[in-house]
């Protein structure tokens, strides 16, 4: 795969506008708990308190984006996606509303649940669309490639958009710029002619009622996406809290988003020559590596020194987010492409929201740099089971067609 690969996979006929309407759907997909988080926090001034509410949310949108997945490979993704945005603009004014009046945690955990469940998973559509436009081979996995880049330049961004607008004269603006851009962008996604003329592809006779995820490789493949999403939470809230206790609160974002430059840069020429080149050897090695680095994020005692080190661990971002990405190819059933990535999705989720939660709680207990290097621990414990399951990541269906150009 080059990199001219990739201007030919996006220049496909009829991928151009849902490219455009996916980029504004879903850029928002890891602002939206940052924003949450940090709007909770300024009101509450707790951590632990802001930690669980974002944690409920990221959990919503786990389960959440599996069932959308499921339909959108039964159906099309044009219907869930109007649905799921009109509820999903009903619950944010909800969960506003309580958090303006001050409403109990509990009452505030529920309804981030809701509304992470009505998140619309335009991200997963966007996905699958790929395999209705391109055959199977290098095109195909460019544009892959190109999901799995932008969507971790999103998860890298988002949260630093966030922290960026919670200094606004009202800290829930993040909220509603995120709220706004991820609707207008999944009806966009929905009225486009690739989106409504999409013909689901039949699924795999005497399938598991599982799905997608009931295939074993898919399952090593949601372990090593939930250990980086671990990672990622951890970050998330430890990064905005050693800002914080350096003095300077507004840092947390630009230090988060500095993270995004060395992570788009390696990750398009990981994409053109990624290695490991066997999947099962892959997943393991990035995981571990990307822990490593998470570890060492306790070492600097200033934020310069916090910056440099952010710089190296982004380097690892979207490598990962596209073997994962790539690994949905070899491994998920037929006929399940967005629930496939929806499983991926859910998983990182997941494990941001442990990592939210929990890493508020260390922070509130100790500092920052604890934090780092229990994440840097998680993160190894993740590697060794992804490692002990490595054989899983053999392709086991057709896969003459891929295999050359996923290594």
């Amino acid at each position: 795969m080059t990199l001219a690969d990739y201007r030919r996979a996006l220049n496909t006929p009829g991928a151009r506008v849902p490219v455009l309407a996916s980029l504004l759907g879903r850029w928002p997909i890891a602002m939206f708990a940052m924003a949450l988080l940090l709007y909770v926090q300024r009101v509450s001034s707790s951590f632990a308190i802001a930690g669980m509410i974002s944690a409920g949310a990221l959990t919503g949108v786990a389960v959440g984006a599996v069932v959308q997945g499921r339909i959108m490979d039964r159906i099309g993704p044009s219907l869930p996606l109007y649905v799921t945005s009109l509820l999903f603009v009903a619950a944010v004014t909800t969960a506003i509303t309580a958090i303006e009046l001050d409403a109990p945690g509990s009452i505030l955990v529920g309804l981030a649940f809701l509304l992470g469940v009505t998140q619309p998973n335009v991200e997963s559509a966007s996905r699958a669309l790929w395999q209705h436009l391109l055959p199977p081979g290098r095109l195909r996995q460019a544009a892959v490639s190109y999901e799995a880049i932008s969507l971790e330049v999103f998860f890298i961004l988002g949260p630093g958009v966030a922290a960026l607008l919670v200094a606004a004269p009202w800290p829930g603006t993040g909220m509603l710029v995120a709220t706004s851009c991820t609707v207008l962008g999944s009806v966009w996604f929905a009225t486009t002619r690739a989106a409504r003329t999409q013909r689901p592809e039949p699924a795999k006779p005497g399938g598991s009622l599982l799905g997608a995820i009931a295939a074993p490789g898919m399952r090593t493949v949601a372990l090593a996406a939930m250990g980086f999403g671990v990672l990622i939470g951890y970050i998330e809230v430890a990064i905005p809290a050693a800002a914080v206790e350096a003095g300077q609160p507004t840092m947390g974002g630009v230090l988060i988003s500095l993270m995004s430059v060395t992570s788009v840069l390696v990750g398009i020429i990981y994409g053109v020559h990624p290695w490991p080149r066997p999947m099962h050897l892959r997943l393991p090695a990035l995981l571990i590596g990307f822990a490593g680095l998470i570890a060492v994020l306790a070492i600097p005692d200033s934020l310069w020194g916090l910056c440099v080190a952010l710089l190296v661990a982004g380097c690892l971002i979207t490598p990962q987010s596209t073997a994962h990405s790539v690994a949905i190819e070899i491994t998920a059933p037929r006929g399940s492409a967005a629930e496939a990535f929806a499983w991926v999705v859910t998983s990182v989720t997941l494990g941001a929201a442990f990592g939210h939660s929990t890493s508020g709680q260390l922070i509130e207990l100790s500092d920052p740099g604890t934090a780092f290097l229990a994440a840097g621990a998680l993160g190894g414990l993740f590697t060794l089971i992804v490692w002990l399951r490595r054989a899983t990541l053999q392709p086991a269906r057709e896969t003459s067609e891929l295999e050359p150009a996923v290594g």
